[in-house]
């Protein structure tokens, strides 16, 4: 029953292939530095390359972007094909049409429970005035709604 923004977490791997998935587990934690906090489950198939990496982007998502989240949801298939993006200061692909992107540096991890807490300090972040944000609760997305 808690409404949350949704966000596709995206990545540069050491062998130069782009991963990214939805996450909709993401938070702030310190302005001073400034600081962010996202979890992945510990089985995912992109853990290793997450664990591994410098840096990461956290993209959020505009509200005309459902598609977008489901495509970064599905297993399988070339999660990329198709998404217009550019990559961030730190190699790590920052999407085209995102309401915000913050682009982080992989500062620590916490193992808890079945899930690990990444921790991110943000090294730049932009984004669009205006932009109506994509909302998820009850296991719907939400797009339609004033600000």
């Amino acid at each position: 029953m808690f409404a949350t923004g949704v966000t596709i977490v995206t990545a540069r791997t050491g062998d130069g292939n782009y991963i990214g998935l939805t996450a909709n587990s993401f938070n702030s934690v310190s302005l001073t530095p400034p600081l962010v906090l996202w979890s992945l489950a510990r089985s995912a198939g992109s853990m290793a390359a997450f664990s591994a990496g410098s840096h990461y982007a956290i993209n959020i998502l505009s509200a005309d972007q459902q598609d977008l989240a489901k495509q970064f949801a599905a297993h399988g298939g070339d999660r990329f094909s198709g998404v217009a993006f550019t990559l961030g200061a730190g190699g790590a692909p920052l999407l085209q049409g995102a309401a915000a992107t913050f682009e982080c540096f992989n500062r620590s991890r916490y193992e808890e429970g079945d899930h690990v807490i990444f921790v991110g300090e943000v090294e730049g972040c932009s984004h669009h005035a205006g932009a109506s944000p994509l909302l998820f609760h009850g296991g719907k997305f939400y797009a339609e709604h004033p600000l």
